[in-house]
């Protein structure tokens, strides 16, 4: 048989080799888990925002429909003669580079009124002849597209991934490369379109779509496609049009490689070449967006100023111009790492700056076969090595790993812009670091079960798990704190031992001290010693314990109930009836290890100890079975008590209220409190000495429960006061002389 030792290095091992398969499975993208997922989006989050370059890319300028513009030109959309307006003034009088359009021109502008002089042109002659004349000045989409003659204008449009109409007034540019390519099956699919009038992408230097598709699974857009196929044709993006219209539309031309976990060369798209460009994409053609910060890392120009000249020439001279919106109800606003409401046209702005900076993070395929391999190593180093190492030195390689982690992450980041995952490695290493240090406390705390198995008679489970969990969490050195002490004895036991064999004797007292052992150990009480027939326990150390006065009061009422269950028994085998008492105090004593260099034992000591044992030596006085303090009571407020005097017990000065303990309030019943107010009652007369109330009231209870001890005794003491009353100053104490 496998000892346990072996078996539980057996399963350190079985559950490290499941973490590293199920670590390396999501790694090698054979499985998804969405918790790793989201994780590695935090993380490269976090990389992100932590290295941004917060500059602003002058090359690049925004053009922007701001409220300001539409305040002062009109609403949107503006007519097309203005838009002509805006790009005549910024190529002819800001000597712009180029303009790019973050919006499409679909429709059909008759905003002029064309549609309606010709609707009417049939009226004669005079009538065509004037609107010929009118329509150079009326045709407000012709006006646009000869703004666009020599000058180099990128307009913008949508895919659809939704089956829909083709609007046969609009056309798509040419694209930049037919389906027929190995890699094009994993290209994003689209079904339809939202393209520019056919006039206007005929006059136009290029087009691309500026819908972004490409966000991650939580909504926020880390990547953006450059290419999608539509039919037989792939097509650009915004941003990759402006790049090739600025290169003299130079030929787009694609670098493959072999895609992992298939038996297909050149499958997967690995770079796109545009000149002197080379762009890092994945295989679904999808870049990782360059940003440069937050919002305005690109200057913003209201597209008012520029249309009313305004702005500085040098502002715009030969810069790269974006026309986009941020107006209320206009703007195109996408969740980014930085902020959640970025402009779209921002995003195309931060992906041609990237380009052009060449600052684009790539994850080229073998990065996927290196990140396995991390895995491979940190989990075959954590199983082999840690295992061997103490605790300090495991810690120490702990923290160096996870620093080379962090290093070689942020070299490739930072020095050679290549996206290599983080959360993985980092996570793996922590679980199998925490299986170690698990597995690695277990067999340390082996020993101290053994030790617990041992003491665990003298002390409750309870301080046997804790002492197992922790050294920290408890001491045995000796302190003062409030606690709750416990006391129990056989009631004529004297008597009882020399009616009884020895052997019977022991198994008596056995079958007795068991059932209240096990009653206080199961209400968190700790075992102090055992007196011959008594047992002194207490609540509240070592094990911390804010309810120890209930608990303590519930395991008196609970092994005075175990006790009456067990009378049958002795009746049965002959015993005599047994009856204990019980006395209860909370108060603060001195508890911890006291005795002698022989010997010492976890004890409490201090006044509040010894009039616990003076309350059980009363409870045969009062003819109850359980007494306890004051302060028991108003610490343990759910049970119901039952007052029976007002004492100074021997060797104490101050007086103290006492009690007896009846049951939880929810199992006393409606009769046992009437006769509780009528008892109280009774009392106060006989505190205030008023002894003809008192008396009457005690003879009504004593007629109505002739066998209740209480009620004879206060009967007695009021006939003695009658005639030796006590002093004037009277608090109603009784002073017992005995213990």
């Amino acid at each position: 048989m496998i000892n346990s030792n072996k078996l539980f290095k057996i399963y350190r091992q079985l559950f490290g080799l499941l973490l590293i398969f199920i670590m390396s499975a999501h790694t090698s993208n054979q499985i998804e888990i969405s918790l790793i997922t989201r994780l590695e989006q935090v993380a490269y989050d976090l990389r992100m925002i932590t290295t941004l370059p917060n500059t602003i890319d002058e090359r690049i300028v925004i053009i922007d429909i701001d409220e300001k513009s539409l305040q002062a030109e009109g609403r949107w959309p503006w007519s097309r003669d203005k838009l002509a307006h805006l790009v005549n003034i910024a190529f002819e009088h800001y000597t712009v580079r180029l303009m790019a359009f973050d919006m499409v021109f679909a429709e059909k502008d008759t905003s002029s009124g064309l549609w309606l002089l010709e609707a009417i042109a049939h009226n004669g002659p005079s009538f065509k002849a004037a609107l010929e004349q009118l329509r150079p000045e009326l045709s407000y989409d012709a006006i646009f597209a000869n703004s666009f003659k020599g000058n180099d204008i990128v307009l913008g449009y949508f895919a659809s991934f939704q089956t829909a109409p083709v609007n046969e007034t609009t056309q798509l540019p040419a694209p930049v490369a037919q389906a027929e390519k190995p890699f094009s099956a994993l290209l994003l699919q689209a079904k339809s379109y939202g393209a520019n009038l056919t006039s206007l992408q005929n006059a136009a230097s290029s087009a691309g779509f500026f819908n972004n598709f490409g966000s991650d699974s939580d909504g926020v857009s880390r990547r953006l496609p450059l290419l999608f196929q539509y039919q037989q044709g792939i097509y650009e993006s915004l941003s990759l049009a402006v790049i090739r219209t600025l290169n003299n539309a130079s030929p787009l031309k694609f670098t493959t490689d072999h895609l992992y976990g298939t038996d297909k060369e050149g499958e997967r798209l690995e770079r796109l070449h545009i000149k002197y460009f080379s762009i890092p994409v994945d295989e679904k053609g999808s870049i990782l967006i360059p940003y440069r910060g937050k919002q305005n890392s690109f200057r913003y120009l209201s597209a008012t100023d520029v249309l009313n000249g305004i702005v500085k020439k040098s502002a715009l001279k030969n810069k790269i111009v974006l026309v986009g919106t941020s107006a209320a109800g206009l703007v195109d606003l996408r969740s980014t790492p930085m902020q959640k409401n970025y402009p779209g046209v921002e995003i195309h702005a931060s992906i041609i700056s990237g380009i052009l900076d060449k600052t684009i993070k790539s994850r080229p395929n073998y990065i996927l076969i290196c990140e396995v391999f991390l895995l491979l190593f940190i989990g075959a180093f954590i199983m082999v090595i840690m295992p061997k190492l103490s605790v300090i030195y495991a810690t120490v390689v702990f923290i160096l790993l996870v620093s080379f982690i962090f290093g070689l992450n942020f070299y490739l980041w930072s020095i050679k812009n290549i996206d290599s995952q983080l959360a993985s490695p980092l996570l793996l290493l922590f679980l199998l670091f925490g299986l170690q240090l698990f597995f690695g406390y277990f067999f340390e705390s082996r020993r101290k079960k053994q030790l617990g198995t041992l003491f665990g008679q003298y002390i409750p489970p309870e301080l046997v798990e804790q002492m197992n969990q922790s050294d920290d969490n408890f001491s045995l050195k000796g302190e003062s704190k409030e606690m709750t002490v416990f006391f129990s004895d056989i009631r004529g036991f004297t008597t009882l031992s020399e009616a009884l064999e020895p052997q019977a004797l022991c198994d008596l007292i056995n079958d007795i001290l068991t059932p209240i052992t096990q009653t206080i150990h199961q209400n968190k009480g700790t075992i102090d010693k055992y007196i011959g027939d008594a047992v002194m326990a207490f609540w509240g150390a070592p094990l911390a314990d804010k309810d120890h006065a209930q608990n303590a009061v519930q395991a008196g009422l609970e092994a005075l109930e175990n006790l009456e269950k067990f009378q049958p028994e002795c009746k049965k085998s002959g015993r005599p009836k047994i009856e204990i008492g019980i006395g209860i105090n909370t108060g603060v004593m001195n508890v911890g290890n006291m005795g002698s260099q022989f010997r010492t034992a976890y004890t409490v000591m201090g006044d509040a100890v010894n009039l616990g044992a003076r309350l059980e030596g009363l409870t045969k006085y009062y003819g109850v079975k359980m007494i306890v303090s004051e302060s028991t009571k108003n610490a343990a407020p759910d049970y119901i008590y039952r007052e029976l005097d007002k004492v100074q017990v021997k060797g104490k000065t101050e007086p103290v209220t006492i009690y007896e303990a009846i049951g939880h309030r929810d199992t006393v019943s409606p009769d046992y409190l009437s006769y509780l107010e009528l008892l109280q009652q009774a009392l106060l007369y006989y505190y205030r000495q008023n002894w003809l109330q008192s008396k009457q009231i005690f003879s009504q209870l004593q007629q109505q429960q002739p066998d209740n001890h209480l009620h004879q005794l206060y009967l007695e003491r009021i006939e003695a006061f009658k005639h030796n009353p006590p002093a004037q100053n009277w608090d109603g104490t009784f002073i017992h002389k005995t213990k």
